[in-house]
């Protein structure tokens, strides 16, 4: 009977990306419920940037996670809703919650695109 194989470790560089879809994704869902307070003031464009960028990096981070050969593409996904994100937040820069994801969603999108240009 053979042993199953295990997955090799993940690069540094690709925990660092996983670590930052994860916690971009978590800051998404909390600008989401901020924004949902503010009522009116929340445009439906940064609503439908915050949706989109919280899905693609959380779906972006499982694939990494399962060495899916499609992460490089997600990553490349992931990086322009990141970008997007970070481009609406940034609309509303008096808001410190608005900012803090506007922060998170760039961090979030240099990795992926240095995940993305990698062999994964």
């Amino acid at each position: 009977m053979t042993q199953p194989q295990t997955m090799p470790a993940m690069s540094k560089e690709m925990q660092d990306c996983v670590d930052a879809c994860l916690n971009c994704h978590s800051i998404c869902e909390e600008t989401m419920s901020s924004c949902m307070q503010m009522g009116g003031q929340a445009q439906m464009q940064i609503m439908r940037a915050l949706m989109d960028c919280a899905e693609t990096t959380r779906m972006c981070a499982d694939m990494m996670m399962r060495r899916s050969p499609m992460s490089a593409e997600m990553c490349a996904m992931c990086a322009k809703a990141c970008e997007m994100c970070a481009e609406a937040c940034m609309s509303m820069p008096d808001d410190p919650q608005m900012m803090r994801c506007a922060e998170a969603c760039r961090r979030c999108a240099t990795t992926c695109r240095a995940m993305a240009g990698a062999t994964m």
